[in-house]
């Protein structure tokens, strides 16, 4: 079973993908609000899959975490949740090398076919 961490700072969001992730028959390892929790949890539980909102509560944004992250000998796939489809935040996510690039609001078919 693919273990998924959340990192999303609007709770409802946050919940809903949770819901999803757990329909679609994955593990839930962590929710996070903030960058710095989801380097931390990340490195603490291992996940499989990082699904990364890009602008976060705190300090560091998610491009900022995932950079952390894969930096620390992780190699979770990642996949940018947002609803930020600025150029300027894509292009400073492709350092990141994810997997995709979804807008919000994810429909379950397409976090089943990206996450699958």
């Amino acid at each position: 079973m693919k273990k998924v961490l959340i990192v999303e700072d609007d709770l409802i969001i946050a919940l809903s993908t949770e819901k999803m992730i757990e329909q679609i028959g994955y593990q839930v390892v962590g929710r996070v609000t903030t960058g710095e929790e989801a380097v931390e949890m990340a490195f603490s539980t291992h996940p499989d899959v990082i699904l990364m909102d890009i602008r976060l509560a705190g300090e560091m944004d998610g491009i900022e975490a995932a950079s952390q992250i894969l930096n620390g000998n992780s190699n979770p796939t990642l996949i940018y949740v947002t609803g930020n489809t600025d150029q300027i935040y894509k292009d400073r996510a492709k350092e990141t090398g994810y997997k995709a690039f979804l807008t919000k609001p994810v429909q379950m078919q397409e976090l089943k076919k990206t996450i699958g």
